[in-house]
């Protein structure tokens, strides 16, 4: 325990780690707030002047503005939404909403904008995919809003996992256990959700920056010749490197993203966070879960994620004899899955990405967008969750990689 603590305070005290786990803790306070800069309204005041609000007013707006949509997301009240809505396009005989005049949108429509969310994705044409315009939705069929989901998510994996039975049937086992009806609080904005990856993202490329040269410092000073030749200088000495490690990048990260969605939440409002995600997203998403549900879920699989690519970063650090090729070798797998999401197709890029041990952080691959997919792992008759790929991989490759990396210094021989 004592060679623990040493070690942490060698770690800590270097002047690149401070400065990066500084500007973390910063940025976890920064990357809250600068989502909220991004909502605006336009509006007309009292005068007829029309006028921008922005940042905490224009949510302050938006929440007074569309206050009847809280709650419980009944299919009467996406029944009434949907009449208003055609009963406005007709007033002003136009096709959609595009057309209207200016400011009619804002004025009529807007109020009540969330509770028609989704409703041409779930009467979308069962065989090719392609969604009916608002207005040609007869009002009628509300009444059957959630068995009409359900049977959106039937036909939608057909398309989308159309030569996997076992995959289509998979999720539409796990929609049905999503809570219904679905809840709805006006405020809140997906910006900061992809906030929260950005963070992560930034904090994994900050660890990693800490994580390479554990082991290479050592070899390149010849440290490693003097610490080997001591009583616990191998396995026990590796252990302990790659467990000062982990604790300080996974309190680090932890901690920053506990102040992430703290911070956030207080801005944008806690009743946000009991939104349910098909209102943010798919209205036919697969997890049963809200916003702040989703917010803890992505800080736990981040973590996972961070620390399997500490875990291969140290590894890399116990094998190459150069800080150089460690950190350089680290931060191309950092950004890999990101560069596979490009390179490769949909289901092959997905069998590689959501293994890599960075994927849960990556811009494009991270946990985030796998749970607002509808991809699977098919092997045979067997179908896995590309969610649950990606957890059971990163809790693999943690200890495997670590193991890796004492194996690796135990081994190395010095200069």
């Amino acid at each position: 325990m004592r060679l623990l603590r040493l070690e942490i305070k060698r770690v800590l005290r270097t002047r690149t780690t401070m400065i990066l786990l500084a500007a973390a803790f910063l940025l976890s306070f920064v990357m809250a707030y600068l989502p909220i800069t991004y909502s605006y309204n336009i509006v007309k005041d009292e005068e007829g002047n029309t006028v921008k609000l922005k940042g905490f007013e224009s949510i302050a707006y938006e929440k007074d503005l569309q206050a009847d949509t809280a709650g419980d997301v009944t299919p009467e009240k996406v029944r009434r939404a949907l009449e208003s809505y055609q009963a406005c396009l007709t007033k002003y005989g136009v096709e959609n909403s595009y057309d209207l005049p200016e400011g009619v949108y804002e004025e009529e429509i807007y109020p009540y904008a969330p509770l028609v969310h989704g409703l041409r994705e779930a009467f979308a044409d069962p065989e090719t995919g392609i969604a009916p315009a608002l207005g040609e939705i007869d009002p009628d069929e509300i009444d059957r809003y959630y068995e009409v989901c359900e049977e959106r998510i039937a036909s939608l994996m057909k398309m989308e996992q159309k030569k996997h039975p076992a995959a289509q049937e998979a999720a539409i086992e796990m929609y049905d256990e999503v809570e219904k009806p679905y809840r709805f609080y006006p405020g809140y904005s997906s910006d900061a959700m992809d906030y929260q990856i950005l963070l992560a993202f930034l904090i994994l490329l900050f660890c990693t920056v800490i994580a390479a040269p554990v082991f290479t410092s050592d070899y390149q000073t010849g440290a490693d010749d003097i610490l080997r030749c001591t009583k616990y200088g191998k396995a026990e000495f590796a252990a302990t490197k790659i467990a000062s490690a982990f604790l300080i990048c996974g309190i680090s990260f932890a901690l920053c993203a506990v102040i992430y969605i703290l911070v956030s939440n207080s801005l944008w409002g806690g009743e946000c966070t009991k939104t349910s995600i098909q209102m943010l997203y798919s209205i036919v998403n697969l997890p049963n879960m809200d916003i702040g549900q989703m917010q803890w879920f992505l800080m736990v699989s981040g973590l996972l994620s961070l620390l399997a690519s500490v875990s291969f970063t140290l590894f890399l650090s116990s094998r190459l004899g150069s800080m150089v090729a460690s950190l350089s070798t680290a931060l191309l797998f950092c950004v890999l899955p990101v560069i596979l999401y490009m390179a490769l197709p949909g289901e092959i890029g997905s069998y590689f990405y959501s293994v890599l041990p960075a994927g849960g952080c990556g811009l494009q691959t991270s946990m985030l967008y796998a749970l607002v997919e509808f991809d699977y792992w098919n092997i045979g008759n067997i179908a896995i969750w590309v969610p649950h790929v990606m957890l059971g991989a990163y809790m693999i490759e943690i200890p495997l990689f670590a193991g890796l990396a004492v194996h690796g210094y135990s081994r190395h021989r010095g200069r």
